[in-house]
Parts: structure tokens; C-alpha cells; sequence
């Protein structure tokens, strides 16, 4: 599965569009708010989610929350 990537001084951040339903807990759950609404729609033709991967502090509450599996943070 193919998913857009973000690599940063602390890891990487990949989220699956396909697998993305646009429910928007990962942006509820991030205390840096560094996630948001994409302007291209997910697999179900609803909004997806994009990062600003730099604010990014690794600490997974988006991959936690998110019901789908359509976010992955892996720390270096």
C-alpha cells in the first residue's frame, strides 16, 4: 500500500489516502495541531488529512486514534 511520507529529524509520518474516511480524530488529537484538512479527498470521496511533518513531535496520538490504520509514525 502507497501512502505519502514525511521525514523529519525525529521520524517519519506516512498517511494512506486510500485508507483515509476523513473523520477527523487524528485533528482533534494532536497537541500540535500541526495536522489538517487536505484539498484533495480521501478514498470515500470524503476530505482527507495532511501534516506540516516539521511540527511534527512523534508522539503517534494520530496513529492511535485513527480507526482506520490510514496514519503511521514511526520515531528514528
Amino acid at each position: 500500500m502507497t501512502g505519502e511520507r514525511w521525514t523529519t529529524a525525529r521520524g517519519s509520518w506516512t498517511i494512506f489516502p486510500q485508507l483515509c474516511k476523513g473523520c477527523g480524530l487524528c485533528i482533534e488529537r494532536c497537541p500540535t495541531g500541526v495536522i489538517r484538512w487536505a484539498d484533495e479527498l480521501g478514498a470515500y470521496g470524503t476530505n482527507r488529512v495532511t501534516v506540516d511533518a516539521d511540527g511534527c513531535i512523534t508522539c503517534k496520538l494520530c496513529a492511535i486514534y485513527c480507526p482506520d490504520a490510514a496514519i503511521s509514525v514511526v520515531e528514528d
